[in-house]
């Protein structure tokens, strides 16, 4: 019988390769949609992951590392070191993106652009898959909250990968990151890391997660829908403080 990880991966990975395909925006506008996701998003970064933030800092005080005695901001250090490096390979693929409009060859660097792209949310969903593990000890009901958070933050952040690397995306790319997790949560079961080791995996995720949600799943102003916003913080909010 396959482990709670094991099924959750499973289906975050059916999220990757089928839910972008569905055709939402015919009965919800785009700008709706994308609205009330930055809203279930920005409410799981504040209320799940800044929370486990302050859990990580505890397990560092108590390691049995010296190094990490001696840093009042542990975990928000490495969770900054971790919004960085997705900074960094995302305003690298923006560069190299402009510097191929510029060329007017759209051919130029469009894979590399997009295999920089993938390969960081590939290692994030690795780490996504490997954390699912600790999923274990908690009730269904948190279970299926972590579900839809992560599920909305997959599905925005491929439709815009879609929408800039459509071919590449459909061929390869949402292939790639539903093995990415998969993979994780089969490392996770077959690879036990202690506390320490956790709180760092999971705090230099956690900056990747609050980099994507600012970035990518806010919309526009243009495409802002405010009440969209509102509901999708207020329910997930509810649900999370009601369980």
């Amino acid at each position: 019988m396959l482990s709670l990880a094991l099924l959750l991966a499973v289906a975050l990975a059916i999220v990757h390769v089928f839910m972008v395909r569905l055709p939402i925006f015919t009965v919800i506008p785009r700008y709706r949609w994308t609205s009330f996701a930055g809203g279930v998003s920005i409410c799981f970064v504040f209320l799940e992951v800044f929370p486990e933030l302050s859990h990580a800092k505890e397990t560092f005080k108590n390691s049995d590392f010296a190094v990490f005695h001696h840093l009042e901001i542990q975990s928000h250090l490495i969770a900054l070191i971790g919004l960085l490096v997705f900074y960094g390979l995302g305003s690298f693929a923006l560069r190299a993106k402009s510097l191929e409009h510029s060329a007017h060859d759209e051919d130029v660097s469009l894979p590399s652009v997009f295999w920089i792209r993938i390969s960081g949310f590939a290692i994030l969903n690795v780490i996504f898959g490997y954390l699912l593990n600790d999923l274990s000890e908690h009730r269904l009901f948190d279970c299926i909250l972590f579900f839809i958070a992560v599920a909305l933050h997959f599905f925005i952040t491929d439709e815009n990968l879609r929408e800039d690397h459509q071919s590449l995306y459909d061929q390869k790319g949402r292939w790639l990151l539903a093995a990415a997790i998969v993979l994780g949560a089969v490392v996770g079961q077959l690879v036990h890391l202690d506390e320490t080791a956790i709180a760092i995996v999971w705090s230099f995720s956690a900056g990747s997660i609050i980099l994507n949600v600012l970035m990518r799943e806010l919309p526009e102003e243009r495409e802002t829908c405010f009440w969209s916003f509102f509901v999708g913080s207020a329910v997930y909010a509810a649900l999370l403080l009601g369980k």
